[in-house]
């Protein structure tokens, strides 16, 4: 093989790598920024958090919204659409999900919060958006949401002005198991 041959052979192999990683990268994109926006609040993504750090003096509402997509037979609706509450308190509220098929369905949720500047302020302590929500044929259930609104937002001149958050679901099927075998 003469030197030309074997320096585009080295070539072509590093090019090759190169488009390799730029599909492995583009694979990787979409979880990684999901990541970053969970880590941060970027992007109106609700923080999740272990604890509320106890309410402060103020209030600030938050309205409660639910989607689905149509590939999935459920009824998804917020028990109570909206509440005023201190920042700082740890809050509970519920959906509702009601499964209107015969069969049993899996969903699961994605979540933002409006003013997507609030996200970084919005913190989830448990939810039913953490894992996959399994419905019997006709099953109705109640899903708790346990959140609070950092302090911080009174705090921010970017976000002391929000006097009303957006919380926002929507629930789409996850594929059977079984199906894909």
């Amino acid at each position: 093989m003469t030197a030309i041959a074997q320096k585009n052979t080295r070539i072509a192999l590093r090019l090759a790598l190169l488009v390799a990683a730029m599909v492995a990268l583009a694979f990787a994109s979409v979880p990684l920024y999901r990541l970053f926006c969970e880590l941060t609040g970027i992007d109106g993504t609700p923080l999740r958090a272990s604890q509320a750090p106890g309410a402060v003096a103020g209030e600030v509402g938050v309205r409660f919204d639910a989607n689905i997509s149509s590939a999935l037979p459920w009824r998804f609706e917020p028990v109570q659409r909206t509440v005023r509450i201190q920042p700082g308190a740890r809050t509970q509220v519920l959906y509702r999900a009601t499964n209107l098929t015969a069969r049993t369905t899996t969903g699961t949720a994605v979540f933002n919060v409006t003013p997507a500047v609030a996200g970084q302020y919005f913190s989830k302590i448990e939810c039913f958006c953490f894992t996959e929500q399994v419905l019997k044929g006709g099953q109705s259930v109640d899903m708790p949401v346990v959140f609070f609104v950092d302090p911080k937002l009174r705090e921010d001149p970017s976000t002391r002005h929000i006097d009303e958050i957006t919380l926002s679901y929507t629930f789409y099927p996850v594929e059977s198991r079984q199906a894909s075998r």
